[in-house]
């Protein structure tokens, strides 16, 4: 089977599903990872960058050196510049993604997808987790070029506020003193509108691994990395997914599985 993992910016893929790619990659599958944009305005960590070092160019490096990491046998950029966060200059920026005309952008995700003969494609929801510009494009772009290279499967990487608050409640029922953080809707998804629960706790080391390959963005004490292992397995060990036109019934179990 080959799977394309189309993903914003440089350890998006590691975050939200570089677990499904390492398990895929160990069964035998062809993982193949696309990026948007090669993260032109991340914050970079504190002394990572040599003298002179661009920003994109290293994480570039790091986003091919984390894919191998992962089992991915081709990691390629479509060659569009980061949009930033919502509502910034940058959005609007000739070449940045969020103003990549569809049609184009999927044109160019579709000829991949083709080359690949892919059997299925990963893309975020439609508000992009969690509002993110160069996220919401990469729902829309990755939509419009399934149907015109016609994958069929197609799974939208999401995050399961619902879950996310429940752990919330629970630590607050421990610590009475511990605040419960407000959530608009574009963080996440509520759980009734997931279909895929994906267990990649047997991986868990990996993805952890792939992501300390992005030590341009995530740092040692960032709250990714500063977490003991216990806690990011239970933060990162389930991937959430929903299937492109598909449901789940409110009684019925989430799938385990997208390939």
């Amino acid at each position: 089977m080959n799977l394309v993992f189309f993903h914003a910016h440089p350890d998006d893929e590691a975050i939200a599903t570089g677990g499904v790619m390492a398990m895929a990659a160990a069964a035998g599958h062809r993982v193949t990872v696309v990026f948007a944009t090669r993260g032109e305005h991340g914050e970079p960590v504190e002394g990572v960058l040599n003298d002179g070092e661009v920003l994109a160019d290293r994480r570039e490096v790091e986003a091919r050196a984390a894919g191998e990491l992962l089992g991915a046998s081709r990691v390629e950029f479509l060659g569009y510049t980061d949009s930033g966060m919502m509502g910034e200059p940058t959005n609007d920026e000739r070449g940045s993604f969020w103003t990549a005309p569809v049609p184009e952008a999927a044109a160019k995700l579709a000829a991949l997808l083709e080359e690949e003969s892919a059997d299925l494609l990963t893309v975020y929801d439609d508000h992009g987790g969690y509002g993110h510009p160069d996220h919401i494009q990469v729902h829309r772009v990755g939509v419009a070029a399934a149907v015109q290279a016609g994958v069929e499967k197609v799974f939208q990487s999401t995050i399961n506020r619902t879950a996310i608050m429940r752990n919330f409640e629970a630590m607050v029922a421990a610590n009475p003193e511990a605040e419960i953080p407000e959530f608009d809707d574009e963080f996440g998804t509520d759980e009734s509108a997931i279909t895929h629960a994906v267990d990649v706790l047997s991986v868990i080391d990996l993805k952890r691994r792939a992501l300390t390959v992005h030590a341009s963005q995530v740092a040692p004490d960032s709250m990714f990395l500063a977490m003991d292992d216990d806690t990011f397995a239970q933060a990162f060990g389930t991937e959430w997914f929903i299937e492109l036109n598909t449901t789940r019934e409110a009684s019925a179990p989430f799938q385990t599985a997208i390939f």
